[in-house]
């Protein structure tokens, strides 16, 4: 009597062959994602004692100096104990989103970042949305009609991008367009719906100026580069249409690197974001890690710039996964 061997399907094998590397790479990058907050959280709490003074007086901020204020913020945040079990105490406290209480306010600090977490959302997905669809846009077209005006012109627009900074945009559009034309409204957030989205139509663009001549660049670059290919020559001599072309073979392997600097661009409008939202006086968090900063609310600071650079780690994250899953190349190799 013979021996019935079961085998495990080929299919099955090699697709957790080609999950492996993925969950790998995975928990690799959480781990370094971990090892990343951990140092970001220490220089974080270390903002109160790397302040002029003492730790009292850089958490007194702009109130009095009395007894009884000095001995209430030394038992709020231990200050009587070492330094390390300060910054345990303060740990343990973050891991559950809690930061304290504001100096200026007296009320909590996520009660203050989670009233103005909102807008900042809404006008840091506008301002990606508007960078990724007209940089791509534009890369594409330059690309296509290499040297010819249309490449020219906006190889011209992506230097004029890359060099005004974010908050000259910010002004200059502010002024042409809310206060020459009046198309858009100068400041504030709206009232919800449409009209918040109306509010926030010029700060995404100012937002996104820089951003987007960043993404053409580099979209036109591997444009070039794609078309460049043997592939896409054999292509186009069997005939086939250039629509085909570009969409079947060109976008799908020019648009790699651009998902890999999507997580660049995203963190760089977060940080952009601050001196947009004061310019427009919209009420997010750039415009709260101003103000805080200006009344010297190190819970506040602490707080929001935590949470940025949170932010900023999860995208760059999120982007390099998307990028091994979309780029079979990157899993080959690995494994």
């Amino acid at each position: 009597m013979s021996a019935v061997t079961v085998t495990e399907p080929v299919g099955e094998r090699r697709q957790l062959s080609d999950r492996w590397p993925i969950l790998l790479f995975i928990v690799r990058r959480l781990a370094a994602m971990v090892v990343m907050l951990a140092l970001v959280s220490f220089l974080v709490f270390s903002l109160v004692h790397l302040a002029p003074g003492n730790p009292v007086d850089a958490l007194l901020g702009q109130k009095p100096r009395t007894p009884e204020t000095v001995t209430a913020l030394t038992a709020q945040f231990h200050l009587d104990r070492p330094f390390l079990e300060q910054y345990a105490i303060w740990a343990s406290g973050a891991l559950r989103f809690d930061f304290g209480t504001s100096i200026q306010s007296g009320l909590p600090v996520m009660t203050q970042i989670a009233s103005r977490l909102p807008v900042s959302i809404a006008l840091g997905i506008f301002a990606f949305l508007l960078t990724m669809i007209v940089g791509v846009g534009l890369g594409i077209l330059a690309a296509m009609r290499r040297g010819r005006a249309a490449d020219r012109v906006t190889t011209a627009s992506v230097v004029v991008g890359l060099s005004t900074p974010t908050f000259v945009a910010a002004i200059l559009l502010l002024y042409v367009f809310a206060v020459l034309l009046s198309w858009f409204p100068a400041y504030g957030k709206g009232s919800g719906g449409l009209d918040t989205l109306w509010h926030l139509t010029l700060p995404a663009i100012a937002l996104a100026l820089g951003s987007c001549a960043y993404v053409v660049k580099h979209t036109r670059a591997a444009m070039i580069d794609v078309l460049d290919q043997d592939y896409i020559t054999f292509a186009r001599a069997r005939g086939m249409s250039r629509t085909r072309i570009l969409l079947t073979y060109s976008l799908r392997n020019a648009l790699i690197p651009v998902i890999t600097i999507s997580g660049v661009v995203l963190g760089g409008l977060i940080v952009g974001a601050v001196l947009v939202e004061v310019t427009f006086s919209i009420q997010g968090i750039g415009q709260l890690l101003v103000q805080s900063a200006g009344a010297k609310d190190l819970p506040v600071i602490q707080g929001v710039t935590m949470l940025i650079g949170v932010l900023i780690i999860s995208i760059n994250l999120c982007a390099d996964v998307i990028y091994m899953l979309v780029d079979p190349r990157l899993r080959l190799g690995r494994r």
